[in-house]
C-alpha cells in the first residue's frame, strides 16, 4: 500500500477571473471549490492510475466535514486523525487577461499533543512494503522534526519514505535514505546556498543529496524538464509542448507517478518516465489530470541519459 501524508490539507477557493484590481470589487467568472494538499494531489493522481492509496492527515471542524465531503467524490481511501480546530481554506485567484495566479493560504489548525500522538498511532498499520509520501508544510505549531518522527517510526516498521518538502525539514531525513526527494531546481540552490549556471551544476548538487542518504534524487525544472539523479548516471525528461494552465499539482502529481510506478515496477526510469508525465499532464490541465491526459502526455516524453 502506498499511504499520503498531508499535515495541514485545506479546502482550495479557486476563483477565474479576467483580472484583479486590489481595493477593488472583484466579480469572478468562475470560481470551484477543491479538495487541496499535496499529499491529496498524490493520491488523487494513483487514483487515475489505478494506483490504491490510503490519505492520512489532519483535518477539523467544518470546513474538515466540507473538505471529507469533497474528498468523497474523488473515492479515495482514507484515515483522518480529527482536530478540534477547522481546516484551512486556501484561496488560489487566476486573472487570465493579466496571466496571474495569486495565492492566499490561511494558516491552518493548532494540533494538540493528543492530536499528535492520535496520528501517529494511526501510522502503526504501516510496515513492511509500503511506501510514505509525506508532502506539504506543516501546521504552524508542529515541531519540525515532524516529519523526521513519522519516518523513524514508518522505518522501523519496514516502510519506505518519500519526502517533499523543503530546507532543514528536508535535509533532516536524509540519513534514513529515503526513497526519494523531489526539490526543484530553484529549492536545490537554496539547500546549498548557490546559484546553478548549467544543468551539470544542478546534477552535481543533487548528487550531495545523495550523498547524504537519499536513494533517487527528481529535480523539477519547469519549461526545461526534469532530472533524475542516481549515484552512477543522470537522465532528464524532456518539457512536452502545451500551454500551462496549473502549475499547482504538477510536482505532487511527479512524485505520484513516480511512487506508483516504482512500488510496480521498481524501475526508476520507468518511473521517471510516468512522473514527468503526470506532472506535464497536470499543468496542462484545470486540476489534477485525468488518465486520458496522462497517457497523450506520455507519448511526447523522452528519457535521456546525460
Amino acid at each position: 500500500m502506498i499511504y499520503t501524508i498531508t499535515v495541514n490539507p485545506s479546502i482550495d477557493y479557486v476563483l477565474q477571473l479576467k483580472n484583479l484590481n486590489t481595493g477593488e470589487v472583484n466579480r469572478t467568472q468562475n470560481d470551484v471549490k477543491l479538495p487541496g494538499g499535496k499529499g491529496i494531489n498524490v493520491s488523487r493522481i494513483m487514483k487515475e492510475l489505478n494506483i490504491d492509496s490510503t490519505a492520512l492527515g489532519f483535518v477539523g471542524g467544518a470546513t474538515g466535514s466540507m473538505f471529507e465531503e469533497l474528498l468523497s467524490q474523488h473515492n479515495l481511501k482514507t484515515s483522518f486523525t480529527r482536530v478540534k480546530e477547522d481546516t484551512r481554506i486556501n484561496v488560489k485567484i487566476n486573472a487570465t487577461e493579466q496571466n496571474e495566479e495569486t495565492e492566499i493560504n490561511g494558516a491552518g489548525p493548532t494540533i494538540s499533543n493528543e492530536e499528535q500522538t492520535n496520528f501517529m498511532n494511526n501510522l502503526s498499520e504501516i510496515g513492511k512494503g509500503d511506501i510514505v509520501v509525506m508532502a506539504g508544510s506543516l501546521s504552524r505549531n508542529l515541531n519540525t522534526n515532524f516529519y523526521l518522527d513519522i519516518a523513524e517510526k514508518i522505518q522501523k516498521q519496514g516502510a519506505e519514505f518519500i519526502i517533499d518538502t523543503t530546507g532543514q525539514a528536508l535535509l533532516d531525513t536524509l540519513p534514513l535514505h529515503p526513497l526519494v526527494v523531489k526539490p526543484n531546481h530553484h529549492e536545490l540552490a537554496d539547500l546549498f546556498d548557490v546559484t546553478f549556471k548549467d544543468e551539470q551544476e544542478i546534477i552535481t548538487y543533487a548528487r550531495k543529496l545523495l550523498d547524504k542518504g537519499a536513494k533517487h534524487v527528481l529535480v523539477s525544472m519547469a519549461g526545461d524538464g526534469a532530472l533524475l539523479v542516481t549515484k552512477d548516471k543522470a537522465y532528464k525528461a524532456n518539457a512536452p509542448k502545451g500551454t500551462v494552465i496549473n502549475s499547482v499539482g504538477a510536482g505532487d502529481s511527479m512524485i505520484a507517478g513516480f511512487a506508483g510506478t516504482f512500488m510496480e515496477t521498481n524501475d526508476p526510469i520507468e518511473s521517471f518516465h510516468m512522473g514527468a508525465a503526470c506532472g506535464s499532464a497536470t499543468a496542462f490541465s484545470q486540476d489534477i489530470a485525468i488518465k486520458e491526459k496522462i497517457d497523450e502526455v506520455y507519448k511526447e516524453i523522452s528519457i535521456t541519459e546525460i
